[in-house]
């Protein structure tokens, strides 16, 4: 019988399985391929390198976007869309001040004539009427405030002077009289860019004016003919009782905003003309209803849309 051969075999020194740890370890560093977290280093540049150009040429375009837009279609003191293509539209809203504390209340309300029972009225009333009280002090706009009158045309690039101090007894110095249960409420048209009232021939003032309003209006245009470029003002009681409650009215410094203050183009160191309403007698002790309304025959008068007229209540006690 042949003598059997012992055959030698070499073992495979290496791990047949690579460890959890290991792999984890290779994904960041293989020393076999070479390659950083499955990509070799010259794959990792190109990447890098593209992804920079992308981003580059992406802030540019973006950057030349926006400056082409900002240059050609924004201006901060003329809005693109205006009047009839705006939210705002073209008939101003008509505002009143002071404000109740809540929002939703348009009641006016205040107990006996001691300074903490109206204190809150004229704090708010004082802060609105800060700006009018610092115009000019504002770095550059004290150059362009002008003192208009209704004869001479405003020049370029000015804008009309609002002299509070003419709205007597309606000053924060009197305590805009609520000291004397005889409140002033100031009035505000809004602002719409570009806007021009079309004023009422003094000669053919609407039917549905009050009477008190037309027979100032005339008295004031006799005197004198420019007096006829007006937004005029006027406030009533809304019911008959009302009309009985509400007691004298005095309109400061006219019934209505002169003509001059139009239209309004966003000009530097612009503040909105005033109307002060003085209710010198008011009934105390009972709820008072008042609508104040805007004349001009571009104003829009609407009770069930709220347009052209300001509603709000009174109480004193």
């Amino acid at each position: 019988m042949p003598a059997r051969t012992i055959q030698e075999f070499e073992l495979d020194t290496k791990q047949l399985k690579k460890t959890t740890k290991q792999k984890f370890s290779d994904f960041f560093y293989n020393e076999e391929t070479g390659t950083i977290m499955g990509r070799t280093p010259d794959s990792w540049g190109k990447l890098l390198l593209f992804y920079t150009i992308f981003y580059l040429v992406l802030a540019s375009l973006f950057a030349i976007c926006m400056t082409t837009f900002l240059q050609h279609y924004i201006n901060p003191r003329v809005p693109r869309l205006q009047q009839d293509y705006s939210l705002i539209g073209t008939s101003p809203g008509l505002g009143f001040r002071p404000l109740p504390p809540d929002v939703r209340s348009t009641l006016i309300w205040y107990k006996g004539t001691g300074y903490e029972s109206y204190k809150y009225w004229e704090d708010q009333l004082k802060e609105f009427l800060s700006d009018y009280k610092k115009k000019g002090q504002t770095a550059g706009t004290g150059q362009n405030i002008h003192t208009c009158d209704l004869k001479h045309s405003l020049p370029p690039g000015k804008v009309c002077d609002m002299d509070i101090s003419r709205l007597e007894p309606c000053i924060v110095e009197n305590h805009f009289d609520y000291h004397k249960s005889s409140p002033c409420i100031f009035l505000k048209l809004n602002k719409i860019y570009g806007w021009r009232p079309e004023f009422y021939n003094v000669s053919y003032l609407p039917e549905d004016m009050p009477w008190d309003l037309q027979t100032q209006i005339r008295n004031l245009t006799n005197y004198n003919r420019d007096y006829e470029n007006m937004v005029w003002v006027s406030c009533y009681g809304e019911t008959p009782a009302d009309k009985e409650n509400i007691g004298p009215i005095n309109y400061l410094p006219y019934p209505g905003f002169p003509g001059y203050f139009y239209p309004y183009n966003n000009a530097e160191g612009y503040l909105s003309p005033l109307v002060a309403v003085h209710l010198a007698r008011p009934k105390t002790g009972i709820v008072i209803n008042i609508e104040c309304r805007a004349w001009a025959r571009n104003i829009e008068y609407n009770k069930k849309e709220g347009l052209g007229f300001v509603h709000f209540e009174l109480m004193l006690e």
